[in-house]
């Protein structure tokens, strides 16, 4: 792939073996720009940044192509997100919502858990007519190997596609793998349908890049980047849209990740990206390390689509349950110095460790936005106060299994109209108090 041209010399990325390579060999052009091969034949399929299959399934059997790098779509072709895009992380669907056309980022240290919340809304698909697309820059081949497999035992890799452009491949391969994937992805889109695509990581992929870059002989800039860096996940991120009705209304949904050092978001890759996207998820270790997980930090995650992709359901309870919850953290902090604190003060307080408790979720488990729905209005509404934090999470399952079980009606109103009506406040308020009776939670 020719990336260099002066005067006198070409200066081109090999793709493949440079083996057998040597000075004084022909170059023939080709007339072609690097392209891969698209369609439904690449569901459930793992592949490499050049389009050819590492799953052992045989070959891809599709004759429709596609340019890696393509415009993104002008503003006249798109329409407003509107849409909630659900991940199934009761976190995210609550405090940063996700849009279908949105550009989302997580971001955080390494072994933080950012793959998982990808993996987790990859899973949340299921049944939901959403193609995924799953890019690994980069990544170790026993890291990508453990996130097939759960893939596979969720039933996802049925609806998703994985680009895999491993640590052991050349830095030219890393280059284009999100290219390639995107590429995938926006065929779907053309088609009118709904795709989400993630790209594991992209400080990999600014790596990789940076290395062709400086053995191209280009000069380097900040961070020996070369300059054209935010150009790079520019162009690839402004392809994530949501396409007006005469475009087909298809949409695509990107989460790229990155990864920070020591929590440091101001460095060069990251301030890039999250000005190129419309929100962050910011994940931190003392979080992690203290058992909240997912470890969403609500006060530095943001989603400047938000309350526009939500049903109205959530809309109602998430917004006091935001400032509630940002005051209970500066409660937190100031309360350690405080020995007598006021009884207002210990509810807050209490009512705090609740919300911390009830958005904790274990790892590859999505929870439906109905049931989210009935979780979080037991919360906003004190029902959870006189409950032991140590049995909220049994409460919350309890619950659960008895709202799918006894009032089958409430879920199905919920999916259909997605609003809170006073008799649906009623009838989930009623659930809770049956199950309450039936088990001590104190």
């Amino acid at each position: 792939m020719a990336l260099n041209l002066k005067e006198d010399s070409i200066g081109v990325v090999v793709m493949g073996s440079d083996e057998g390579i040597k000075e004084g060999d022909p170059v023939k052009l080709t007339g072609k720009m690097v392209e891969v091969p698209v369609g439904d034949a690449l569901q459930g399929r793992v592949i490499n940044a050049l389009g050819e299959p590492l799953d052992e399934k045989g070959k891809i059997e599709t004759d429709t192509y596609r340019n890696i790098e393509n415009p993104a779509p002008s503003v006249i072709m798109r329409s407003e997100v509107n849409q909630p895009l659900q991940t199934g992380i009761k976190a995210i669907d609550t405090l940063v919502p996700i849009g279908k056309g949105q550009r989302e980022l997580i971001i955080g240290d390494r072994e933080t858990g950012k793959t998982a919340i990808a993996i987790d809304a990859i899973i949340n698909q299921k049944g939901k007519n959403v193609n995924c697309v799953y890019v690994a820059i980069g990544q170790k081949t026993s890291t990508v190997a453990r996130i097939l497999n759960v893939l596979k035992e969720t039933g996802a890799m049925n609806y998703t596609t994985v680009v895999l452009a491993s640590a052991a491949d050349s830095a030219s391969l890393q280059y284009i793998s999100p290219y390639a994937g995107c590429a995938i992805a926006e065929d779907w889109m053309k088609k009118g349908k709904d795709v989400l695509i993630v790209y594991d990581d992209l400080s990999k992929h600014a790596t990789a890049y940076r290395a062709i870059s400086l053995l191209l002989q280009r000069p380097p800039g900040r961070e020996a980047y070369p300059g054209d860096v935010f150009y790079l996940h520019s162009r690839l991120l402004e392809r994530a849209a949501c396409m007006s009705e005469e475009y087909g209304g298809g949409t695509l949904t990107a989460l790229p990740i990155v990864e920070t050092q020591e929590g440091d978001i101001s460095a060069y890759i990251p301030t890039n990206i999250i000005s190129i996207t419309d929100g962050q998820i910011y994940l931190e270790t003392d979080l992690f390390n203290n058992g909240i997980r997912p470890a969403i930090n609500p006060g530095l995650s943001v989603s400047r689509v938000g309350g526009s992709a939500q049903i109205p359901a959530i809309k109602e309870i998430a917004g006091p349950l935001r400032i509630e919850f940002a005051q209970y953290n500066e409660l937190a902090s100031f309360s350690k110095f405080g020995s007598d604190l006021s009884q207002d003060t210990r509810d807050r307080l209490k009512y705090g460790e609740s919300i911390m408790e009830v958005l904790k979720q274990p790892q590859y488990k999505p929870v439906a936005i109905e049931d989210q729905v009935v979780i979080l209005y037991a919360l906003s509404n004190k029902y959870m106060s006189d409950i032991d934090i140590r049995y909220i999470s049994a409460f919350e399952k309890d619950l659960i299994n008895y709202v799918n079980g006894n009032y089958e009606n409430i879920i199905r109103e919920l999916s259909t109209t997605g609003k809170l009506t006073e008799e649906l406040k009623e009838k989930i308020g009623s659930a809770i108090s049956e199950v309450k009776k039936q088990h001590d939670y104190s």
